[in-house]
């Protein structure tokens, strides 16, 4: 049986005062997660590693406003919103039974600078307000930039937490940034010294 794994001594240096709460997500997810087709059967034993501390690395990336668009497990939205309660959130995420968990989340934490929205990013309909957006694990460089430069304000970022393979998937979609007017498109990773694997993300400023 895959058994949670122990919360890496770095969490509280990430979470800081916050890491009660990242403790409390973090356990709702192990205890609920698979059973509600959030998270895999094989997560459990790397889930602080793999996932939240993944996410949570980011967290000085971000101010203002911040959409996280198929935001699912809340990964990393929620995991953001509880790293940095001084930045407004936008969850982004059209399955109904995820926003339900989503919306259970955001109350039973206490999140009060979180919005769940159910919506596909393509429905997004307030216009480009967002100072920045960001995503994890939905889909490849060259798909996610249409669905997210459009909700970014004027001079905001798109900030897409990625794999291994960040930057040949910006090689990929040079088409397509060229359509969308993103500039300064790099590869940063986030978390060295902190985390054993280093979150690599995807910066690119929206013009």
């Amino acid at each position: 049986m895959n058994t949670l794994e122990e919360e890496p001594q770095v969490a509280w240096e990430i979470f800081g005062d916050r890491i009660d709460v990242a403790r409390a997500f973090t356990s709702a997810l192990a205890a609920h997660g698979e059973e509600r087709g959030l998270i895999g059967p094989l997560e459990l034993p790397r889930l602080w590693t793999r996932h939240i501390l993944n996410s949570a690395v980011a967290a000085p990336l971000f101010q203002g406003t911040v959409g996280d668009v198929g935001s699912g497990a809340g990964l990393p939205g929620v995991v953001l919103a509880i790293a940095r309660p001084d930045v407004r959130w936008v969850l982004i995420e059209p399955m109904e039974r995820r926003v339900m968990w989503l919306e259970e989340q955001v109350r039973e934490l206490g999140l009060d600078n979180v919005e769940v929205l159910r919506a596909r990013a393509e429905d997004w309909s307030r216009g480009p307000v967002l100072d920045a957006v960001t995503a994890r694990a939905v889909s490849a460089l060259r798909t996610l930039v249409p669905l997210t430069a459009p909700l970014v304000r004027d001079g905001g970022e798109l900030v897409l937490l990625k794999g291994a393979n960040a930057a040949n998937e910006i090689a990929a979609a040079e088409k397509v940034i060229r359509r969308f007017r993103l500039s300064n498109v790099r590869v940063e990773p986030v978390g060295e010294g902190l985390i054993a694997e280093p979150t690599r993300v995807i910066r690119a400023t929206v013009r």
